[in-house]
């Protein structure tokens, strides 16, 4: 070889070793993006602190994927001007309370987590399989983590009661009981599914997981949870039978749901066999209780609130709606909505949840490579939407990150099937 012949080979040899390089690095760089997104969902968990590891995680991974790996679409207009109004009738009825820290906080949480719910919705939308996948196992992380602290702390093992449980009920990580219900809700939700299409990964990684979950929802106590988690399920059961085309899959549901409800039944009467367990039970499973019926209760606050609020364009202010019936909150976020919001945010909120609704029901029966994704994100979206008619969901941040997945999802099969058209005319 000659001299010549090797100076040649030098520039390609330094070529293709420089595209190795950025290679690499890219996948690092790649890796790191998918732990930190990772890692900020899982911090979900820990929600009984502020601020809450949640709300410092989004920070780094905000800026790891910055604006270029974020996806805008013109579908995600409703959630975007929805939560912008929303945020600007908070303002607004923050202004004669901006003195109140617990007025201005709740105020600047409100924002917060409405810009989380955009940037999940960019996100979703540049890659829908890809990160849902991400999100999932880190959802899946943070229910496992909060259930075992609920569970833990009902038990007093350690002495962790003091910790996590309240009035008796489980709450783990979470501040109340009927948060860490709901918020279980998705990753039983997803582990469900992924049984149902042979999508789980063993014992350990899927069945264990959800018997744990199934556990520490059941011992919240919490009414609402319980009915969500139920419904959720058989409209993703229901959903899933009536999309599929594959006889065999059909078939397959109807055994693992009669097998689950079985397991479920077995999994009751145990519980119950606990005598601390059932007196606890038969007090919550009444449909009624004192706090909520009577005209100081729940519901009469409620009904006497709408007048009220009738004749405020801007509200009560942040919070201040137990300032006017004896310290308790309207357990209604739609309700909340006008009081804390007033008439725009009130407005804005519940515009954005029934344009949710119609969009809702139109994509989860389009046939899509995302068609799954849908089906899971809705089922538990959808429920959760109505539940806001029981309690005040305005600062639930794992309803916001469903509201995000759900219009990442809307633009991504919008953009589908734009460039499936476009195929065709071409």
């Amino acid at each position: 070889m000659t001299a010549a012949d090797v100076s040649k080979q030098r520039p390609a040899s330094s070529a293709a070793g420089e595209a190795a390089g950025r290679a690499s690095s890219s996948l690092s760089l790649a890796k790191l993006k998918r732990a930190l997104l990772w890692l900020f969902v899982a911090s979900g968990a820990l929600a009984s602190i502020e601020p809450s590891p949640y709300e410092i995680m989004f920070i780094p991974a905000l800026l790891a994927f910055g604006w270029r790996d974020l996806l805008f679409d013109r579908a995600m207009a409703p959630l975007i001007v929805g939560l912008a109004l929303f945020n600007v009738g908070g303002a607004l009825s923050l202004v004669p309370y901006v003195d109140q820290r617990e007025s201005y906080m709740f105020s600047a949480i409100s924002l917060y987590i409405s810009v989380t719910a955009i940037f999940f919705a960019g996100l979703v939308a540049k890659a829908p399989l890809e990160r849902l996948a991400v999100i999932r196992s880190g959802y899946v992380a943070a229910g496992v983590l909060a259930s075992l602290a609920a569970i833990l702390g009902y038990f007093d093992i350690g002495g962790l009661s003091q910790h996590f449980t309240l009035y008796g009920r489980a709450s783990g990580t979470f501040k109340d009981p009927n948060v860490l219900g709901p918020f279980l809700s998705p990753p039983l939700i997803w582990l469900s599914q992924a049984v149902l299409l042979r999508r789980s990964k063993g014992f350990f990684r899927t069945h264990l997981p959800l018997h744990i979950m199934l556990l520490a929802l059941f011992l919240s106590f919490s009414r609402g949870a319980w009915g969500v988690w139920l419904a959720s399920t058989a409209m993703m059961i229901g959903l899933t039978y009536f999309t599929t085309r594959s006889a065999a899959l059909r078939r397959r549901i109807v055994f693992f749901t009669a097998l689950g409800a079985a397991v479920v039944a077995v999994l009751l009467t145990i519980a119950l066999s606990i005598p601390a367990v059932r007196d606890v039970f038969v007090i919550r499973f009444s449909l009624s209780q004192d706090y909520d019926v009577g005209q100081t209760g729940r519901f009469g606050d409620q009904l006497r609130s709408i007048p009220m609020l009738l004749d405020r364009p801007f509200g009560f202010g942040p919070l201040q709606f137990r300032n006017h019936f004896e310290g308790v909150d309207p357990h209604n976020v739609y309700i909340n909505g006008f009081a804390s919001y007033g008439w725009i945010g009130g407005l804005a909120f519940f515009t954005l949840a029934a344009v949710t609704i119609y969009f809702g029901w139109r994509l989860v029966f389009r046939r899509t490579p995302y068609q799954t994704e849908t089906i899971a994100v809705w089922s538990c979206l959808f429920l959760q939407i109505l539940q806001g008619f029981q309690i005040d969901t305005d600062h639930w941040r794992h309803l916001f990150l469903l509201f995000g997945a759900f219009y990442g999802l809307l633009a991504a099969t919008r953009r589908l099937s734009r460039l499936q058209e476009g195929e065709r005319s071409g």
